[in-house]
């Protein structure tokens, strides 16, 4: 298996699927969506066609690694794996350059991630291990989180996806409270209690791991934040109907 990856060019490979993805969602699967949503449903489908599956991939990388560790060189497998996210935001990246240039923040975590896996996967070739753990991390809300997205798009003027959205909500942000709020700042925090150690620093410069570090912590102090801000918003819509039903 790891020769058969290895001798794909993974990156340009991966790359032309998402944008084949990206191109059939825009121009045939979502081609009767009004201009306003059909980019944003077109990016939901290729972080679907990411997301679940860069989980079950990450996992078989990392679990297959007998030599796994923060500091550990990355497997041919490992960096197949990083070059198909890498791709991913690369086309997601694109996405939001063209359709949406003013959204700073989103423009940011897209490069940031990109720095993160591109160092990981082509300047240090170590860590991997860590890498894939944040992916799994990051992705393993992906399908709810745009099942919940693509019906919030449509809610306006789909009924059923007014309800699938609503629906959806509640679990789904305590799904992601879970792993954003305590899982991911559990692992961060014993990443980066590993470097610094001082033990990775032959393989991994300070800068690059400082660099990651940073990158991560802001990632998800910024997820954080925005989950807290959509409970804040689902407590004031309950309580808002509440009192609606008592006058």
């Amino acid at each position: 298996m790891e020769t058969l990856i290895q001798s794909l060019p993974n990156l340009p490979l991966f790359f032309s699927f998402f944008l084949f993805i990206y191109l059939l969602a825009y121009f045939v699967v979502f081609r009767n969506w009004t201009s306003k949503v059909r980019s944003e449903a077109s990016s939901c489908l290729i972080s679907l066609c990411h997301g679940t599956p860069a989980v079950f991939l990450a996992s078989y990388a990392i679990f297959a690694d007998s030599n796994r560790g923060f500091s550990s060189p990355n497997t041919i497998i490992q960096d197949a794996v990083l070059d198909y996210s890498i791709a991913y935001f690369l086309m997601d990246l694109i996405h939001y350059v063209i359709f949406y240039p003013s959204d700073v923040l989103f423009i940011g975590h897209h490069l940031a991630t990109l720095f993160v896996f591109m160092t990981c996967r082509y300047v240090v070739s170590h860590g991997a291990y860590a890498i894939l753990w944040l992916l799994i991390l990051a992705e393993v809300t992906s399908l709810c989180q745009n099942t919940w997205t693509l019906a919030g798009a449509r809610r306006t003027d789909v009924k059923f996806a007014s309800k699938v959205y609503d629906f959806l909500s509640p679990p789904f942000y305590a799904f992601y409270s879970l792993v954003r709020g305590l899982l991911g700042p559990y692992f961060v925090y014993q990443m980066g209690a590993f470097y610094i150690s001082g033990v990775a620093d032959r393989v991994i410069p300070k800068w690059v791991w400082i660099s990651w570090m940073i990158v991560v912590t802001t990632a998800i102090s910024v997820s954080i934040l925005w989950i807290t801000n959509l409970w804040v918003e689902l407590y004031r819509a309950k309580k808002s109907k509440c009192e609606k039903k008592l006058t």
